[in-house]
């Protein structure tokens, strides 16, 4: 289940609307709508615990190994980041369309490819020219 459907149903279980838990949280109503429709992400992890803490469920709950990387590459390298981790994400899952590999291979597999991407940012942003570095 992801991040969207999950907020939705946990926000129905505990009777609020969205704009009910946008007030409690700090956040917008049109906020709410977008994480609930699956067009956008919280990108501070603060933002998952006052949600969790508010629909009475844990961090963990919402918060799933891919939505973890895609928060992580966006509050590092902003929007682009977290655009090219969600194609990431994307394109790996596609390799294993159809295919034989069992759930344990598929998310080592995936977590390596995340770890490998975080570290090849990380060595290119020391190749990038000091104008475009944000240090």
């Amino acid at each position: 289940m992801k991040f969207c459907e999950k907020l939705k149903t946990a926000r129905l279980n505990a009777g609020l609307t969205q704009k009910a838990l946008g007030d409690a949280v700090g956040l917008t109503k049109r906020t709410i709508i977008n994480y609930e429709t699956g067009s956008r992400y919280p990108r501070d992890r603060d933002v998952y615990s006052r949600l969790a803490k508010e629909l009475g469920v844990g961090v963990n709950y919402l918060l799933t190994e891919d939505e973890e990387f895609i928060t992580e590459a966006g509050s590092r390298y902003g929007s682009r980041g977290e655009a090219e981790a969600r194609s990431l994400l994307d394109r790996s899952a596609a390799l294993f369309a159809g295919g034989d590999l069992d759930d344990e291979d598929k998310l080592a597999f995936l977590l390596e490819i995340q770890q490998l991407y975080l570290e090849s940012k990380e060595y290119a942003k020391k190749y990038a020219p000091k104008k475009h570095r944000k240090e």
